[in-house]
């Protein structure tokens, strides 16, 4: 007996955990109902439905037969935390406003620039895509056309400068007004050439040294005894020609034609002032150059009534003789003779 006691004893021994369990196990399924309660109450009874009388629970045995354990139930999501209530708002009360702060710039990193493969720009050198038409750097266009052929400088005068006329190309105009600006020239031409000529000569005139030359005939229309016309070409200031009266007249005759650059002459019966006016002196004279085809050349020469050179300038090519006619002298009277001294030649070497 006391052997079979202690074998039910100690078959009964295991049955402590079992129990421990399902007290374990009710109390988490009354938590969860209870939470979930909390979580949905009940609606308000409605008082004209009033709710049926709940089934009464039966309590549970305390010793009751400790059914399978059952399934592991999730644990039960926590509450919502509720909000708090907000404060009652406190009355404003007066501050300074503070000082506007600008913000600070932010850095932004800049964008690299795209890499365009292409043709170079003819002006600074910046490839571009194919496709575009100017320069993304300095807006150059990227089509380079050829310049416009350069014209003659006749065209670039007014009125050939032209390009479009009204009513036709103007080549008719153009070619009328080329004609007459030829015909202008050929025909000024014409009649300024001796005047260019004489201009191109008194340039080598002063270009140009000078030598004396010597007529190799001196002829008068009238002379005074023992005054004849040679002494007018002797190279001595002392002698003279004697002209009678006014309007006579002394002649120069040259072997060779030459380019007579000027002459000199000299007045009174001596260089001397005692006896310079001792005779008569020439004032104007007339001077009439001859040259080697028959064209005479006439100037009037006036001078001055004192004892000494003067020179006057001619500029005359080809000369073959020269003509001096008194045509005013200055102290004539009974007795006194027109005393010309000296005349001398010089020409262009």
């Amino acid at each position: 007996m006391p052997a079979a006691q202690a074998e039910p004893a100690a078959q009964a021994e295991p049955a402590a955990p079992e129990t421990a369990r399902t007290e374990s196990t009710w109390r988490n399924v009354s938590r969860r109902v209870t939470a979930r309660s909390r979580r949905n109450p009940p609606p308000a009874p409605d008082p004209d439905h009033p709710a049926p009388p709940a089934d009464p629970v039966e309590e549970a045995p305390a010793q009751q037969t400790p059914e399978p354990t059952p399934a592991r139930v999730p644990a039960p999501e926590p509450a919502p935390p509720s909000t708090p209530a907000p404060d009652p708002q406190a009355d404003p009360v007066a501050v300074q406003p503070a000082k506007p702060v600008a913000p600070r710039p932010v850095v932004r990193a800049s964008a690299a620039d795209e890499v365009q493969d292409g043709p170079p720009c003819p002006r600074c050198g910046t490839p571009n895509l194919p496709a575009r038409r100017f320069c993304r750097r300095c807006a150059a266009p990227l089509a380079v056309t050829a310049p416009p052929p350069k014209l003659p400088w006749w065209r670039t005068r007014w009125p050939f400068r032209r390009r479009v006329r009204i009513g036709g190309s103007g080549n008719a105009l153009r070619r009328t007004i080329a004609l007459v600006v030829l015909a202008a020239l050929v025909v000024a031409g014409i009649l300024l050439y001796p005047v260019g000529v004489s201009a191109f000569q008194d340039v080598l005139d002063k270009v140009r040294s000078t030598a004396p030359i010597t007529p190799s005939l001196t002829s008068a229309s009238a002379a005074v005894e023992g005054h004849p016309a040679t002494a007018a070409a002797d190279g001595l200031s002392n002698t003279y020609w004697g002209a009678p009266a006014v309007g006579d007249s002394v002649s120069f005759t040259f072997r060779t034609p030459f380019r007579l650059v000027d002459l000199i002459v000299h007045t009174g019966a001596s260089a001397d002032p005692e006896h310079f006016r001792q005779q008569a002196r020439p004032l104007v004279l007339s001077l009439e150059v001859t040259a080697s085809d028959g064209e005479l050349h006439r100037k009037e020469i006036t001078l001055n009534d004192q004892p000494g050179p003067q020179t006057v300038a001619t500029g005359i090519s080809d000369v073959v003789q020269v003509k001096l006619t008194v045509r005013e002298a200055a102290g004539t009277g009974p007795g006194r003779t027109i005393a010309l001294a000296e005349v001398e030649f010089f020409k262009r070497t």
